[in-house]
Formats: C-alpha cells, sequence, structure tokens
C-alpha cells in the first residue's frame, strides 16, 4: 500500500493566504526621521566622517561648542546636528543642548 501526500491547494484557504503571504513594509526599517533636509545632512555627515574617522563626533561637537559660544547659531546647529547624527549620546552632552543657555 502506498501513501500520498496532497499539498495544500492554491492558497485559496484564508488561513493558508495569510500564512503564506509576507507583509509589505510601507517604509524601510531604517527611516527613522523624515525631511528633505536629512539627505544633505547626510551627506555633510559623512564627508565629515570620512574626514576626521573615529573622531569624526568629537570634532562635530568641539565645532559645534565654538560656533554656540561665537554666537552662530545656524552653524552650530548644523555642526549638533552632524553630532547627533553620529552619536546622540555625545550630542546630548554638549552645551547648549542641555538646555543651561540658548542663543
Amino acid at each position: 500500500m502506498s501513501i500520498r501526500f496532497a499539498a495544500a491547494g492554491s492558497g485559496e484557504c484564508a488561513i493558508v493566504t495569510k500564512v503564506l503571504t509576507r507583509p509589505s513594509l510601507t517604509r524601510p526599517a531604517n527611516d527613522t526621521e523624515a525631511g528633505l533636509g536629512r539627505d544633505a545632512l547626510l551627506r555633510a555627515t559623512l564627508r565629515h566622517f570620512a574626514a576626521w574617522g573615529l573622531q569624526a563626533a568629537e570634532r562635530a561637537r568641539d565645532n559645534a561648542e565654538a560656533a554656540y559660544f561665537e554666537g552662530r547659531r545656524d552653524e552650530y546647529q548644523h555642526w549638533l546636528a552632524i553630532c547627533r547624527t553620529l552619536d546622540r549620546r555625545l550630542a546630548a552632552g554638549a552645551v547648549g543642548a542641555r538646555g543651561r543657555q540658548q542663543i
């Protein structure tokens, strides 16, 4: 006596269809922030990292603090954003980011 295997149909059963279909993602998993300026910030961050390597976050923080004390608000925000992209914890400890003083 032989044994025959009958596989499930072409997915007509609702339960089988749910199990066999993959969920569709609407956004990439690594998109945490949306916005038009995100690409420019990413380019600037990668250039800075290429120039300084593993010291890039510390250099960006130093640049942000120098701009903060000289009163250059736009430059301060730029360097702080680069530092935040590279190392959030380091950026949170930067002068001005601590909420003590704001320009």
